[in-house]
């Protein structure tokens, strides 16, 4: 529908990415101008691979889902999503997410798993140091 052009944040439902292991499903979405997706659950590589590349996945309850659905169907629904708070706020409702800590660390950073690591690469450069050289 037109009236959605722009938008950022995509709806949808249950398992949502069950067969796309790759990163091209989730690099699709982002090209496409997404930069959230609620659903009630995610397969699991799919939610891995939104985390890796910065796309913030938000897992909520099927009925808050289904609410969300029903809204939109309506009238244009503004959503304003904060990761800190894990709040996702519509007019005159609230729905609480969580993440896994390393994964809001992640997102709220712009840094995937290999740049965390090199995040520290002092302390690694330094225990590599102490290591004997046979090793």
């Amino acid at each position: 529908n037109p009236e959605y052009q722009g938008a950022s944040i995509l709806l949808t439902r249950e398992n949502f990415g069950c067969g796309s292991s790759r990163e091209h499903a989730p690099w699709a979405l982002q090209e496409y101008g997404f930069k959230v997706i609620i659903a009630s659950s995610f397969a699991d590589i799919f939610y891995a691979n939104c985390i890796n590349i910065g796309i913030l996945p938000i897992t909520l309850p099927a009925p808050v889902v289904a609410t969300l659905f029903q809204q939109s169907k309506s009238s244009l629904v503004h959503l304003t999503i904060d990761l800190a708070a894990g709040t996702v706020k519509m007019a005159d409702a609230q729905y609480n997410f969580s993440l896994a800590p390393f994964h809001q660390y992640c997102l709220e950073n712009g840094v995937d798993s290999v740049g965390w690591t090199l995040d520290k690469i002092t302390k690694i450069e330094s225990y590599e140091a102490k290591m004997p050289v046979w090793q």
